[in-house]
């Protein structure tokens, strides 16, 4: 059997991911958006019981999958979902001497989720652990449409 796809374009994949989580969050570099893109995953992981975190992560990518596991304390209690703000600043608090996270932190990330799982089955999960966990992940649509029209605009302008 070959390797499967998943894991051969892993990171052409993950690469992807991660200029999505730069261009949804408007900065310059995935560096930039790296401690946010951690800081995200790692605040939604510490809301979920191990058993949903497992099942969270066989919904994403390799490279995905791989970060929302790192550095993880299965042992730590689950915390409850908090308001935006004080979820921005434990987003923020990551390496916060070299962390970019703007204000829509959470909603950038998901944006790159969003671009880059199978959206229904990632709705379907969430739905089922909490609305708060779904309400995490969720971005209006009009904000996916206007955002991936901007990306596919940016990419074609490059071509030129």
């Amino acid at each position: 059997m070959p390797v499967p796809a998943e894991y051969y374009h892993a990171s052409k994949q993950f690469e992807e991911f991660m200029l999505d989580a730069r261009d949804a969050a408007d900065l310059q570099t995935t560096h930039m958006a790296w401690n946010m893109v951690v800081g995200v995953l790692q605040a939604f992981r510490r809301r979920l019981a191990v058993r949903d975190a497992l099942k969270f992560a066989g919904l994403l990518p390799p490279g995905i999958r791989a970060l929302f596991v790192a550095d993880w304390d299965a042992d730590a209690p689950a915390l409850p979902f908090t308001d935006e703000e004080s979820l921005l600043a434990e987003v923020r608090s990551v390496r916060a001497a070299h962390n970019f996270s703007p204000a829509n932190a959470r909603e950038a990330v998901a944006i790159a989720l969003r671009h880059n799982v199978d959206t229904e089955a990632l709705d379907r999960f969430l739905q089922s652990i909490s609305e708060d966990a779904y309400t995490f992940w969720f971005v209006e649509p009009e904000v996916m449409r206007r955002l991936r029209r901007d990306r596919d605009l940016s990419v074609e302008s490059r071509a030129d």
